[in-house]
């Protein structure tokens, strides 16, 4: 609370009681929420305590991203010129970013003074009308602003975030007002009557937007409007436009926004971009806005997203082909485009409410982005496949370095994903071990929530308003809970005769240990009563394990089987099935046990059952009497006991045609 009373204090002082529209729902602030335990803490922790330090040390001492700001504000004199890619200051900023939040949870002296030591050269190197950006400072400034692709505005905006984290965090406002100063200079240069400009990687606009919220002053959130407005009309100018394989529509400046049916072009850019989309339509109120996020978001989620929540097929524009065009083995799915999917849907559903947007951002996070990040919080995937013949190893670190602070900024402040609230009401979307206070009209709410979720389905939450108060508790019902795993039906629970299968077992509520009614509403059971201290409410998941099946449209995943308990999707990797993995197959109707190995994988949930082999020893007029052990692991986890074949659907049939399927993914 006393975090909370705080930033509405400084948003006053700033704003001078200025106010405009809000989402329907504010989540509750990560800082608010302290995470008492299990799965999801143990990556915040480890974030903290592993994660940052690699990404200080490869940005400090290990590449050239400080000494870029060290020769721009004069501490370092040498002749190298700027070191890296154009778009490095982006990584210092997000590194920032994930510090100013794990400061906020986990205060440590040492890292807060190793930040704020980069912070004073990151000042030290602004020029006099506020622009910074080390690249074109040591190539040439007359050339800033002259190629909409160099990422001038992508790396303002991670500046601007990372501005208001650590403001936040530590109440210092040193870097914070580098970033206001660079906003004015982007409002001076750009916006009506003045120039057009197309951001070539989107990520400023989501960041006015946060400065608005800081600030009051609306003049960022109009920039923000501003730039989205640009989109679609051939103002684009630079080598991506002008590269014909790539185009307007990688970056999506094909058509204006009103006009936005499809999903197209580069994935990382797309997620930005309909962040700060929403943004502005929770802000505004812009129906258009919204109506042409809820199209793009069908369009992603029915046609264009994998069962691990991951986005973008290909590697050559990192993004997407056409729709249902997904295969595994080639699969993209880059790390950034799954924390960009939770950072989406999280607006979503801010924006309208609705709970199918949590299912979205829940797939993504515990399944796409987790797997971006080893269990030991020092390896990194870029691209994250669904199949792989020979097996992947995580990556210290790489020359376009984003998915390592991204991941770290994200898991550092995953407690902005559990809670939300309309001032009325309280929404939980995300399960977790944690205790909070809610400020709702008239009264303060104590939250303690006891789960060992996302491994089993039970959820107690104990709810204390300080005084009695009727009120609404909406939980969050996962679509896997009610064998709808993703809106749309793009990946369904198989049933008899290839249908979908119904779900079997019920959802229960109890309150104060008795089984209660309730109404169910945009995908959240909704319970409202007269609440006092002490009130306990239990919630019951169904935690079977699922046999997934896509759409024959999927023609990768034709014939083919997936596995799924809780949120979680499983893979088969070849550490666990020595006889391989490309030659078993998941025939319909095999029992599969769920077993709990708290020794395997830092503790983990594993389904075994028996599988045919197609390459048995004995010849090929065995198949069908093989019977093989098999073991599945969650998808996150695999690639962490070294290098090996790995398969996420598994075909299901004894044919030839299925056996050849079968070794080939």
């Amino acid at each position: 609370m006393k975090n909370l009373c705080l930033l509405f204090l400084c948003f006053e002082a700033f704003a001078g009681g200025t106010s405009y529209a809000q989402p329907r729902l504010k989540p509750v602030p990560f800082s608010e929420v302290v995470l008492d335990d299990g799965f999801l803490k143990s990556y915040a922790d480890r974030v903290g305590a592993v994660t940052i330090p690699v990404c200080m040390d490869y940005t400090e001492y290990k590449t050239g991203r400080i000494r870029n700001f060290e020769r721009v504000g004069g501490s370092l004199q040498d002749r190298k010129g700027h070191e890296g890619i154009y778009y490095d200051d982006s990584d210092v900023y997000k590194a920032l970013e994930a510090v100013a939040y794990s400061l906020k949870v986990s205060p440590n002296a040492s890292i807060e003074k190793r930040a704020d030591s980069w912070i004073d050269k990151i000042a030290a190197a602004q020029q006099p009308d506020g622009y910074i950006n080390t690249y074109f400072t040591l190539t040439g400034l007359q050339n800033r602003w002259t190629d909409m692709e160099k990422h001038e505005d992508y790396c303002a905006g991670h500046l601007i975030e990372a501005g208001i984290a650590y403001y936040y965090a530590t109440g210092k406002r040193k870097l914070m007002d580098v970033g206001i100063r660079m906003a004015n200079h982007m409002d001076q240069t750009f916006g009506p009557g003045k120039r057009h400009w197309v951001t070539g990687h989107q990520e400023v606009e989501l960041a006015l937007v946060k400065l608005t919220d800081v600030t009051g002053d609306q003049r960022y959130l109009h920039l923000a409007d501003w730039f989205i407005r640009e989109r679609g009309h051939g103002y684009g100018v630079g080598k991506i436009w002008e590269n014909a394989a790539m185009g307007p529509g990688y970056c999506q400046d094909d058509v204006p926004i009103e006009d936005v049916e499809r999903i197209t072009g580069h994935a990382v850019r797309a997620m930005y971009y309909y962040t700060g989309v929403a943004d502005i339509a929770a802000r505004t109120g812009n129906k258009e806005y919204l109506a042409a996020m809820r199209r793009v978001w069908e369009d992603v989620v029915y046609k264009n997203v994998y069962l691990t929540g991951a986005i973008g097929s290909s590697q050559h524009n990192e993004g997407f082909t056409k729709s249902f065009d997904l295969p595994n083995a080639d699969a993209y799915g880059e790390t950034c485009a799954s924390v960009g999917m939770v950072f989406w849907n999280e607006r979503m559903n801010a924006l309208t409410g609705d709970g199918r947007y949590v299912d979205v951002l829940e797939r993504s996070l515990f399944n796409g982005a987790l797997a971006g990040i080893s269990l030991s919080g020092d390896r990194f995937f870029y691209p994250n496949p669904l199949a792989s013949q020979q097996g992947e190893a995580r990556k210290e670190w790489f020359g376009t370095a984003c998915c390592p602070s991204n991941i770290a900024r994200l898991l550092a402040s995953i407690g902005n994903y559990l809670y939300a609230t309309d001032n009325q009401d309280i929404w939980l979307n995300v399960y977790a071990p944690n205790h909070t206070i809610i400020p709702l009209k008239g009264s303060n709410v104590t939250l303690v929530q006891k789960t060992a979720y996302p491994w089993e389905g039970s959820v107690s939450i104990t709810i204390s308003p300080d005084r009695e108060k009727s009120f609404g508790i909406h939980l969050h019902i996962p679509g896997w809970a009610i064998n709808q795993p993703i809106p749309g039906n793009l990946y369904y629970v198989e049933g008899e005769n290839g249908g979908i299968q119904p779900s079997k077992k019920a959802i229960e509520i109890f309150v104060n240990g008795k089984p209660t009614d309730f109404e169910m509403a945009d995908g959240y059971a909704v319970i409202h009563k007269v609440w006092k201290k002490g009130d306990h409410v239990e919630l019951r998941l169904p935690m079977e394990v699922k046999r997934l099946k896509a759409l024959d449209s999927v023609r990768q995943d034709s014939g083919r089987v997936a596995l799924q308990r809780g949120p979680i999707v499983y893979c088969l990797e070849g550490t666990d099935n020595p006889k391989g993995v490309f030659n078993l197959i998941l025939k319909a109707n095999t029992p599969l046990v769920p077993q709990w190995e708290p020794n395997l994988l830092g503790g983990v949930y594993t389904i075994t059952g028996k599988a045919i082999d197609a390459n048995p020893p004995s010849g090929e007029n065995t198949i069908a009497a093989s019977n093989e052990p098999f073991k599945a692991i969650p998808y996150f986890a695999w690639a962490n006991r070294g290098v090996s074949p790995m398969q996420v659907w598994m075909p299901e049939k004894v044919t030839q045609q299925e056996k050849e399927l079968s070794v080939s993914p």
